[in-house]
Parts: structure tokens; sequence; C-alpha cells
């Protein structure tokens, strides 16, 4: 069976950036009930097969949402930062979650639709459309809650249904 792709330079839009917002603040709110769910020090703590405890996951998934979506919509570039002060507090990074969703709120709104098939250079590494970085941003996410699920389920504890958004 072969596939062939459009082509043409016309563009088409499948979904709003609204739309998009929404359905990336759902799986947000997702990810936060799972960040929820851990007991505290399992959260710090816990690992499987020499994979980071949950935490530094979150982490990572704090320095690039609200950070590359403030870049894109203001055009500067600061550094990738992985690490957040959090005295080994749970609440803290959820405080921290709640901040990052707000910005992206923010920021998000600052975004012209055309401006979704620009090429850029996020935190001046990673090349590919406005498009593609938040596709990227939700899909790490996504992996990142998967290995939280996983995580979850090893302490015996049932992990927020991942349909409800």
């Amino acid at each position: 069976m072969e596939t062939t792709l459009n082509k043409s330079t016309k563009t088409h839009q499948v979904i709003t950036p609204t739309q998009l917002i929404n359905h990336w603040q759902g799986h947000r709110s997702l990810t936060r009930r799972t960040i929820e769910a851990f007991p505290e020090d399992a959260f710090f703590n816990h690992t499987i097969g020499g994979m980071r405890p949950f935490s530094e996951m979150v982490m990572e998934l704090l320095g690039i949402a609200a950070p590359g979506i403030k870049e894109i919509a203001t055009g500067e570039m600061a550094p990738l930062n992985e690490h957040f002060e959090h005295n080994n507090k749970k609440e803290k990074l959820l405080e921290l979650w709640d901040k990052a969703t707000d910005e992206i709120n923010r920021y998000w709104t600052q975004i012209k639709p055309d401006q979704f098939q620009n090429t850029i250079k996020i935190f001046g590494q990673y090349e590919g459309t406005v498009q593609s970085s938040i596709f990227y941003f939700i899909d790490n996410e996504i992996h990142h809650r998967g290995q939280g699920y996983v995580y979850l389920r090893s302490l015996g504890i049932e992990p927020p249904a991942f349909y409800e958004r």
C-alpha cells in the first residue's frame, strides 16, 4: 500500500490553537494528578531498571514546557534548566507545576496561528517548527507520565485513569 502526502504549499487547519492548548492542559492536569498519587518518599527515591525518580522527570517537564512556550511567544531564548529547588517536598514541585501551567496559558495567547509553521531552534539547540516543538513538549510529558504509571503500579498504587483528562 502506497501513501502519498500532499506536498502543496496550501496550509489547512486541522486543529485550532485553542483546541491544542486545551488538549495539552488536559494532559498537564492528568500529570499533576499522577504527581499527587505518589507517596512523598517514593516520588523522590523510587526507581526501576535504572530509570530516574519521577521527581527528576517532573523537573525535566518543568524545564521544558513553560520556558519553551515563553521562548516561542517572545523570541527570548533561555538555557534549558531541569533543576529546581524543592527541598524534597512534593508540594513545592506541585506549586511549580501550577505556576508553569499559568505561564503556559499566559504566553500561549501571544502565539499567532501563522507562527505554528515557523522554523525555530528551541533553547538554542533543537531545530524544528513551533508546532513540532509543542508536540514534543506534549509527547515527552506523556512518555514520562507513563513511566510514572509504571512506578505507581510497582508501589501497589492505581494511577489516575489515562482517559480522564
